[in-house]
């Protein structure tokens, strides 16, 4: 395991998108539980590659929500729910993972679900070159509908009771502390000891990322 500043845990994230040897884009996952530090991992990683001079698509799977009328048939505190209803994984697939993959024409669209306004979106269709690369980031990742369409793995590893913590903060301005206590204990981290139990993303990822303290992290490189 590896230990180090910020910016050093970033140029080795940006080094294996390098050394990618795809011939499409690179897709590059960046997995973990819900408020462990994934989206600023990935906003950080995109713009230090970007920096380097490589076309960067930016998207999450929070783009690819079902709207909520659909996605809390087992109840809004549901862990199955949060885990087997929540997201469209066929739609993800469908519109930017498998176009930049193997044999893919690259023609993609970044989201099909607006989270603020609870719409859905239909975003013009771009084509991307061969040598993008797609950051995208989430919960659940390593599913099996979705593990074998990345080309890097990452995963942000957390304690789950300090991502509590952390979503308290974060949430505060449009949720109360015992709101969002409640969906956090009885919906978002049952649903990730669910997905650990079941599907083990830890093995299926190249690089895990340990972010308990996000301006000193460690990461280790993993073999699949």
């Amino acid at each position: 395991m590896d230990h180090g500043t910020r910016d050093e845990l970033l140029g080795r994230l940006a080094a294996a998108v390098g050394g990618s040897t795809v011939t499409h884009p690179t897709r590059v996952a960046v997995d973990g539980p819900p408020a462990a530090g994934k989206t600023t991992l990935a906003d950080e990683l995109a713009a230090v590659l970007r920096a380097r001079g490589r076309h960067v698509v930016r998207a999450s799977v929070d783009d690819f929500l079902f709207p909520r009328a659909q996605r809390y048939p087992r109840g809004e505190y549901s862990a199955e729910g949060c885990y087997f209803d929540a997201h469209d994984h066929a739609a993800l697939n469908r519109v930017l993972l498998d176009p930049l993959g193997p044999g893919g024409d690259r023609r993609i669209r970044h989201a099909v679900y607006d989270h603020t306004a609870d719409a859905v979106l239909s975003p013009s269709v771009r084509t991307v070159p061969a040598d993008a690369v797609l950051v995208f980031d989430g919960v659940f990742l390593m599913r099996p509908e979705l593990v074998d369409r990345w080309d890097l793995r990452i995963f942000v590893s957390t304690a789950l009771d300090r991502t509590v913590d952390r979503a308290v903060v974060r949430e505060r301005r449009v949720s109360s502390r015992a709101d969002v206590e409640r969906r956090w204990r009885e919906r978002y981290l049952p649903a990730q000891q669910l997905y650990f139990a079941t599907v083990r993303p830890a093995d299926h990822v190249d690089i895990i990322v340990h972010n308990d303290e996000p301006r000193r992290p460690a990461w280790e490189a993993r073999a699949r």
